[in-house]
């Protein structure tokens, strides 16, 4: 939703003082000129009473009513705020004054912490929604936050994915509770079915549904951009691709989803083009920055991807997957004396921490030690590694998918095979 510079941010709501509108989540809501008047005055005082008087003279410009027209008008506003009515207090000597709690704060923090995408931002992001979530247990925000922190954290192979589905599935369930299942929810919703249960066909009918519903929400384009392209269906991708753009080209995940989607269908040149096109809209993306190097190795510009991966690392360090990516580009480049110390700096972290095996599988591979790759496959699928949603595109896999062992690897995680269009 645009924003005017007029407009005044008040939890989910925007209030237009020029316009003389209030909107919740980019929807206008119903309010009368007179009860507009009486909250913008109380917005303008935020944080203190304001008097019978004061109010005849901000909300009713001075004209006179009475103080019972003042109450009534008063609890219009909040009727119409709804679970947000509460903000609002009376005090019979004092008057009425709109104070957004300290959760309000900590949910505006939580989301600037959750935009640096990574590790450390989301778990901050956590932090903050989780003191928020115990400010008021029943702001369903805060409780929505955690649950895309925790995906978050799994999905991008930082922490443990079994662990992070638990708490993203209780903190969505408490959401749900709160709010219903509005489409953010249901977003979040088949991102987890896909992602972490592998249920494809469940994830798409919750997407599809959302795009019905609410064609605006970015969000559920970027999911089934990654569903189809996961499945091989890659001008499905390509078709969500451009509805995505539409909407929202100015996403930070549009130009990486689009990379991802370029490179499984094996069109290296033009992922190249994206990932240029990616970095110079949000150049401090870690995640766009490896789609980008993992497009010019597959191009042959192996030095040039192997300084992509290490800023990536830069930029979030305590992400082991992008170091083993480095560790394959250097395999692959012949310098597997670094490659290897890159396995045995992994092989010390994952005795305290997690280390996705998807990663460690593809590196193992490059060092031509294919059987201890073929374990660590095995260890993903114990672990439930949220990367093996990548199995039948991904084209760092083609060496591997030759093997026989892969195909029974793969079946028993998704049953029939699926076959990518470009592979």
């Amino acid at each position: 939703m645009s924003v005017t510079a007029t407009e005044i941010a008040i939890g989910p709501f925007r209030l237009d003082p020029d316009g003389a509108r209030l909107l919740r989540d980019g929807v206008e809501l119903e309010l009368r000129p007179q009860a507009f008047f009486v909250l913008n005055a109380l917005v303008q005082h935020s944080g203190r009473y304001l008097s019978y008087e004061e109010m005849i003279r901000d909300a009713w410009h001075g004209t006179s009513v009475s103080r019972h027209t003042v109450a009534v008008t008063v609890g219009e506003v909040k009727r119409v705020l709804e679970e947000y009515g509460s903000w609002i207090s009376h005090r019979a000597k004092l008057g009425y004054r709109l104070e957004m709690p300290r959760s309000e704060d900590l949910i505006k923090k939580a989301w600037h912490l959750q935009s640096r995408s990574t590790r450390e931002g989301f778990e901050k992001a956590l932090d903050c929604f989780q003191q928020a979530a115990d400010e008021n247990n029943k702001d369903s925000r805060a409780f929505e936050g955690i649950a895309l922190c925790y995906l978050q954290l799994g999905t991008y192979g930082m922490r443990a994915p079994e662990e992070m589905y638990r708490g993203f599935q209780e903190a969505h369930a408490r959401a749900v509770a709160l709010c219903e299942l509005t489409p953010e929810l249901r977003v979040l919703r088949a991102w987890g079915l896909h992602l972490f249960e592998r249920r494809a066909a469940e994830a798409e009918e919750e997407l599809l549904r959302v795009k019905r519903e609410k064609p605006t929400l970015a969000g559920a384009y970027v999911r089934l951009t990654m569903l189809y392209a996961a499945q091989g269906r890659l001008d499905d991708a390509l078709d969500v691709m451009k509805e995505y753009r539409a909407v929202d080209s100015l996403s930070p995940m549009c130009p990486a989803a689009e990379v991802f989607v370029r490179l499984c269908r094996r069109e290296n040149e033009r992922a190249v083009v994206c990932g240029k096109d990616a970095l110079d809209l949000f150049p401090f993306m870690p995640l766009s920055r490896a789609l980008y190097a993992q497009a010019l190795e597959a191009s042959g510009d192996a030095e040039e991807a192997l300084a992509q991966y290490r800023l990536a690392g830069v930029m979030c360090p305590d992400v082991p997957w992008l170091r083993a990516l480095e560790g394959v580009c250097l395999a692959k480049r012949g310098r597997r004396g670094e490659a290897a110390g890159i396995l045995a700096e992994l092989e010390q972290i994952r005795q305290s921490e997690y280390v996705d095996a998807y990663f460690i599988a593809l590196l193992l591979d490059a060092l031509g030690d294919r059987n201890e790759a073929f374990q660590e496959l095995e260890r993903a699928c114990e672990q439930n590694s949220v990367s093996l949603f990548l199995l039948d595109a991904d084209p760092r896999m083609d060496e591997l998918r030759e093997d026989q062992r892969f195909a029974r690897l793969r079946n028993r995680l998704f049953g029939v095979k699926i076959s990518p269009a470009a592979a």
